[in-house]
């Protein structure tokens, strides 16, 4: 493969339980019941302007209401998330390996672009990616294929020469809907099993399976 598109959370970075528990305390501070860790969980992969109605099916939000519980998870995230956000085991001597090889590397995430690129930036790996998108830049969210579309026709690639690497269903549905390979990786939160149910061309066990695609 010439093209990396990664996801971020679960698959570059471990985030501990910082999303968990910015979930948990924002719908605290809303007066909300808190949703499970499994559910949580299950929805790490799509944004929260997505997962946050869906884990409050029976709440009906005015505009102002919804933007100012996303306001309070993102400050809660970020209050978290210095001592909890590290690099999965293997992934920076990885993306190194690719990064001297010439490949190009890219990643989308369903994380805020701001976020996300504050957390390149601190685990400093930003140096290796040639474009960077959040799910602020996206009109369709995953698993729409609007990301990895916009990557693929701002640096002129090609499919065929191109895989999405994701640790969640959503990555995986996203990547086959544009039309480049699948990669899922087990080191992340989600369901192993629910992954390989997506047929992704590719699982991978550790970060330096990445070497041999």
């Amino acid at each position: 493969m010439d093209n990396f598109i990664f996801d971020f959370d679960g698959t570059l970075a471990n985030s501990g339980k910082t999303g968990e528990l910015a979930t948990k305390l924002a719908f605290k501070e809303f007066d909300l019941k808190e949703p499970s860790s499994d559910d949580i969980n299950y929805y790490m992969g799509i944004p929260i302007e997505v997962s946050f109605k869906k884990m409050a099916p029976d709440k009906k939000f005015s505009d102002a209401e919804f933007e100012n519980l996303l306001s309070i998870f993102r400050k809660c995230y970020k209050d978290l998330e210095t001592s909890n956000l590290t690099l999965f085991d293997g992934i920076f001597d990885s993306l190194k390996e690719l990064h001297r090889q010439k490949r190009k590397l890219f990643v989308v995430s369903s994380k805020h672009s701001t976020a996300l690129t504050r957390n390149l930036e601190s685990l400093n790996i930003n140096q290796f990616f040639d474009g960077v998108i959040g799910s602020d830049q996206v009109e369709h969210f995953k698993p729409a294929p609007d990301g990895v579309l916009e990557t693929l026709s701002k640096f002129n690639l090609s499919p065929d020469k191109s895989i999405m690497i994701g640790d969640a269903i959503f990555d995986l549905q996203m990547g086959k809907s544009a039309g480049v390979h699948t990669a899922g990786v087990i080191w992340g939160a989600h369901d192993v099993e629910a992954l390989k149910q997506e047929n992704p061309d590719y699982i991978l066990k550790s970060p330096k399976e990445l070497l041999e695609l």
